[in-house]
């Protein structure tokens, strides 16, 4: 969509780069840009700068250096770990914000940088780096981010997208991680705000693209190039009128057409949802349960029983799909050994209630992300022997089991609750970003005082290494992302807190 949307204006030449591709710079470059959906991209940001020439540091490029720009979910939440890298970061969704971003870029093009950056605060949504300042009193705490003048606004709000029509596929290449799929987004957030989600909480409000307007037309573009559709969303089936596209592409005229659609609303599974997608073509079902037990699902706001899972997988197979996935997580707040012990429990359940359907398990570590009611948790290192205890009672039982890295859920935490005192360990770990000594080793360094600072302003030594990861935030601290102003409040995201811990 972003590509699009650039390829589109008379006045822009856009080029993709794939950061696995070595992919050569365009011979003029005015503009570079980075789309980050998931922390541990990022880190690959200054080895990306650098291989094309690019000074690394924001504050050290001139006029005639692009300006450096990015985007997406990771940075709209929480950019300042990689806020020295980037000249501008744009907050939210893309639709109106990026052709504003162009707009007033082209409004300033042949001025000097700094009036560039200057234009470009003014833009609602454009947050640039250089222009806020973090304080810290003399124990190194953060006390605030300030704008360094009036001229510019004190806080920034992340833009959202309220048209009918939402995002599609404009590219369909064999080249691609899905080669012959032409994407269509149905919905947009999730209404379910379970309480450490990310996708859920910073890209509210919930809003569904129009049957007529959005989504019919997105599906019958894309069937000029393909047969595969693949319906996304947080949580597609609770689109409105999720039957009524269901009963269109149940017509004949998809005889051969294959459809899939990204994690369901387990309450939202039933017979006809099931028999559609494998005439369909699709394999299996996935839905996310967060745990087996009933309290931790009350914990995180997961509206959903025990009974409704099972008939979710009761309904896969009665509508011929073969296999059922399972989203999970460990290390939630308040968790206990027996909560992991009931979500073994349920999976085996399943499995003896459900000859046949094939059960496949994945299994995060929770990370507390910015922007959500569990941002002032922690990772807790209990996790680590729960996700083993679940392969223990899983896999003897032939239920597919795919646990993530703990380890790299820390890295994802660090990454996701740190200031701009990160950024020189981003820049000092290069390419041993790949292992957890790497991080480890530049993060001590860091400590000591070892790493050369980011140019500019000095800033002190970054926190502990536990302070940031694994320590649960009070209220009351000041929070690295607190001039950015996400959907709700700080307040609000307290007392959903507050709520789920009750």
């Amino acid at each position: 969509m972003v590509w699009a949307s650039l390829a589109r204006r008379p006045d822009v030449d856009v080029r993709r780069l794939f950061t696995d591709q070595k992919d050569p710079l365009h011979r003029s470059c005015d503009l570079f840009g980075l789309s980050l959906s998931w922390e541990l991209d990022g880190p690959v940001l200054p080895e990306l700068l650098s291989n094309h020439g690019i000074p690394v540091w924001a504050s050290e490029r001139d006029d005639m250096d692009p300006i450096v720009f990015g985007g997406g979910p990771v940075l709209t939440a929480n950019p300042e770990p990689l806020a020295p890298f980037f000249d501008a970061v744009l907050l939210g969704d893309g639709e109106l914000l990026l052709p504003a971003f162009i707009d007033a870029l082209q409004s300033c093009r042949s001025a000097p940088r700094q009036e560039r950056l200057l234009t470009l605060a003014q833009v609602p949504g454009v947050y640039v780096p250089s222009l806020y300042s973090p304080r810290y009193d003399a124990d190194g705490t953060l006390i605030g981010v300030d704008a360094i003048n009036t001229s510019i606004p004190a806080s920034i709000e992340k833009q959202t997208w309220r048209g009918n029509t939402l995002s599609h596929s404009t590219v369909i290449t064999p080249e691609a991680a899905w080669p012959d799929i032409h994407m269509v987004e149905v919905v947009r957030s999730c209404p379910e705000l379970c309480r450490f989600c990310l996708a859920s909480y910073l890209t509210l409000p919930f809003r569904t693209a129009s049957l007529e307007d959005g989504l019919i037309p997105a599906v019958e573009k894309g069937l000029a190039a393909t047969r595969r559709i693949g319906l996304l969303g947080a949580s597609v089936t609770q689109h409105p009128q999720f039957n009524e596209l269901l009963q269109w592409l149940d017509q004949d005229d998809f005889d051969d057409t294959r459809v899939s659609v990204s994690s369901v609303r387990a309450a939202t599974v039933n017979p006809e949802l099931s028999r559609i997608l494998a005439k369909r073509g699709s394999r299996s079902l996935t839905i996310a349960i967060e745990s087996g037990s009933e309290r931790m699902r009350s914990v995180v706001n997961k509206k959903l029983s025990t009974e409704e899972i099972l008939s979710a997988a009761h309904h896969a197979k009665q509508g011929g799909l073969r296999g059922l996935k399972l989203y999970g997580m460990v290390g939630l707040p308040s968790e206990t050994d027996a909560d992991v012990e009931d979500t073994a429990t349920l999976l085996l359940h399943l499995k003896k209630k459900t000859p046949g359907l094939r059960f496949t398990l994945g299994t995060s570590t929770f990370v507390p992300k910015a922007q959500t009611p569990f941002q002032w948790q922690g990772v807790r290192p209990e996790a680590e022997k729960r996700l083993k205890l679940l392969a223990k009672r899983l896999k003897p039982n032939g239920i597919e089991f795919r646990p993530e890295s703990y380890g790299w859920s820390v890295i994802q935490a660090l990454l996701s609750r740190s200031d701009r005192r990160l950024a020189p360990v981003i820049a000092a770990v290069g390419e041993a970003r790949e292992s957890m000594g790497g991080w480890k080793k530049s993060y001590r360094a860091a400590l000591n005082g070892e790493l050369p600072a980011a140019p500019g302003e000095p800033l002190p030594r970054p926190p502990a290494w536990d302070e940031v990861i694994r320590e649960i935030w009070q209220p009351n601290r000041v929070l690295p992302w607190t001039h950015l102003k996400g959907p709700l409040s700080q307040d609000r995201l307290q007392e959903h807190h507050d709520q789920a811990l009750q």
